[in-house]
């Protein structure tokens, strides 16, 4: 009675272990058998879209740099000072352009006496014109030291550097930068097979880490006409209005650009095998009840699906999804 006991538990645990296997491989006489299960691809209808990295810049930033040397009489900015079009930055030496202007004073002086003269014939017709070349140029000389004497802002925008003081000898490099902020730009790197679809005028958008709940519309100005032979990419200007200067030059953006709707075929992002060692990324279909791999490229993610895209993912296609990494080539399935 007791071998019998014995005799029927070996049989109960030999029953148990077949019953554990049987989930993950059946073993038949002609070779294994993995058991799986399997979902059935249909193409879905998606909106095309990439983000790209970049970094925000001034719309504009000019260096504030006068064409004349000499002394700084007095700077009217500081750093983060906003400033309009028009308003007063820089204030050079002023001696040369009061001696201009005492000059144009003394030459239209003259030009009136001479306007006297050619009349009763006393000089000649040359010597009229060399006095009118000659006030006409110091005029023009006159225009332009008051530009450079008197270095007022080009357009609107906030101070962003500023390298002296008053009283200070400049010696070329920029007094002060300054940066337009209401509006800026970002130049983005695309890749060159979206070519036929960024255009100029396109709407996107941009978000950052500073504000996460918030999206700032933009639009591409400028789409540059060349591609970088080493990363095969084309760049395009991205501007963003700013009016409320939440935005600085220099974030980190992330920027979407939206391609229109694409029609394809979509898989769950965790059947995606990699090829360990490469870059190689792979699935498993059926193949009339065998497990075939197929190379795959990957596109656009959505949430837990990827796009993948190979001649043998096709409508109706059956891909293993679960048990698939105990898969190779040729293996017989059970579903």
């Amino acid at each position: 009675m007791k071998k019998i006991s014995i005799l029927a538990a070996a049989v109960l645990v030999m029953v148990g272990c077949g019953k554990k296997q049987e989930a993950t491989t059946i073993h038949e006489s002609d070779g294994r058998v993995e058991v799986v299960e399997l979902t059935t691809l249909h193409p879905r209808e998606i909106q095309r879209e990439i983000t790209l990295s970049s970094n925000l810049m001034g719309y504009e930033t000019v260096n504030v740099a006068p064409s004349l040397t000499g002394k700084i009489e007095h700077i009217y900015v500081e750093v983060g000072d906003k400033v309009r079009k028009g308003d007063s930055l820089v204030r050079m030496d002023q001696q040369q352009f009061n001696s201009t202007r005492f000059a144009i004073a003394n030459l239209e002086t003259e030009m009136q006496r001479m306007e006297g003269l050619i009349q009763t014939g006393s000089v000649s017709q040359q010597q009229y014109d060399q006095m009118k070349l000659s006030l006409n140029q110091t005029k023009e000389t006159f225009k332009f030291l008051k530009t450079n004497t008197y270095v007022q802002a080009p357009f609107a925008g906030v101070i962003s550097a500023k390298n002296y003081e008053d009283g200070e000898l400049y010696s070329g490099q920029p007094i002060v930068v300054l940066t337009q902020v209401d509006k800026l730009k970002t130049l983005v790197a695309i890749p060159e097979s979206y070519i036929p679809q960024v255009k100029a005028g396109m709407s996107l958008s941009l978000k950052t880490d500073v504000y996460p709940d918030r999206v700032f519309p933009a639009t591409i100005e400028v789409v540059y006409p060349t591609v970088d032979a080493a990363s095969h990419t084309f760049m395009a200007k991205v501007v963003v209005n700013n009016p409320q200067g939440l935005l600085r030059p220099g974030m980190y953006v992330n920027t979407t650009i939206g391609l229109g709707k694409a029609t394809i075929m979509a898989a769950p992002y965790s059947t995606v095998l990699k090829l360990i060692g490469a870059n190689e990324r792979y699935v498993f279909i059926n193949n009339n009840g065998y497990a075939k791999r197929v190379t795959v490229e990957m596109g656009q993610r959505f949430g837990d699906d990827v796009e993948i895209t190979a001649p043998e993912i096709v409508d109706g296609v059956e891909l293993v999804t679960k048990g698939e990494a105990r898969l190779v080539d040729g293996v017989k399935i059970s579903f």
